[in-house]
């Protein structure tokens, strides 16, 4: 999903790197709610994500993981060069491809049908995360659950996400906002086409490749599978505790409403922008 170029330190080793807390101490009653929603246009997706932020924010909701997969889209961060999609816009049409500029880091990336989307909504405790920790823990959450799949994935010096040899099979593109609330998250290429990565320049890095779990392991990869591997691994990471049911569509709608004191107000967010 994105680039976020990261000094050398020892979190990026073969072996599965240490958190700088080795133990993370459980809030009382903390839990990391997940909300499985399958396949979602990314626009309506987009602004589930800012109401769940808002929720967050405001207390309404515990941490909470987004889990989605989205029909073909390229998504294109604030440092992202137009010129890192190869397709012209009656191409990428005649493709079904829609384009957005989002106000997450990084690149240009692509989702699509089978790779599992992640949009971790955490209120960070401001004594322990800076943006850079929080990304090195997400990091190591989804190295730990592509490992736990049976994919010898590894991190790369200078480049974010999780990768096997010189190809991602998982990307991360994340935003903090003042409040500490995180938003945008990652995508692992689980069974998916990696032919539309063909017409974009991935991350705007030259000279890499990416891949899925699905062409390492010679098989296809259960996405239900996948899903509980990453809410079990991101909830021990961030010291959460993973809430016993996930949530569909309509109850996460119902839990997100804003509350009467809120008197129906929300922040102002710029919606991302349609390039296509």
């Amino acid at each position: 999903m994105t680039v976020q170029a990261l000094k050398k330190s020892p979190w990026r080793e073969r072996a599965l790197p240490p958190t700088s807390d080795p133990s993370p101490s459980r809030r009382e009653g903390s839990e990391l709610q997940a909300a499985r929603l399958g396949e979602m246009d990314y626009l309506q997706a987009w602004d589930l994500q800012r109401a769940v932020t808002l929720a967050r924010r405001e207390e309404r909701v515990p941490d909470m993981l987004l889990l989605f997969e989205h029909p073909h889209t390229y998504t294109l961060g604030r440092s992202g060069k137009k010129e890192n999609i190869l397709l012209s816009a009656s191409e990428l049409e005649r493709h079904g491809i829609a384009v957005y500029e989002v106000d997450r880091g990084g690149d240009v990336t692509y989702h699509g049908p089978d790779q599992l989307v992640g949009y971790p909504i955490l209120k960070l405790p401001k004594d322990r995360y800076t943006f850079v920790r929080y990304i090195r823990d997400l990091e190591r959450a989804l190295l730990a659950a592509v490992r736990d799949l049976g994919v010898p994935g590894e991190l790369n010096d200078g480049y974010s996400g999780v990768w096997v040899g010189e190809e991602k099979a998982c990307a991360i593109g994340v935003k903090v906002d003042a409040y500490g609330v995180t938003s945008h998250g990652f995508a692992m290429n689980v069974n998916t086409d990696l032919s539309y990565f063909g017409h974009i320049i991935p991350c705007g890095i030259q000279g890499k490749g990416v891949t899925s779990l699905q062409r390492l392991l010679g098989r296809r990869v259960s996405m239900r599978r996948v899903e509980q591997v990453v809410i079990e691994r991101i909830a021990e990471t961030f010291g959460l505790e993973p809430a016993g049911r996930s949530v569909g569509l309509e109850r996460l709608r119902g839990r997100i409403a804003p509350s009467p004191s809120n008197d129906g107000n929300t922040v102002a967010v710029r919606s991302p922008a349609v390039l296509l």
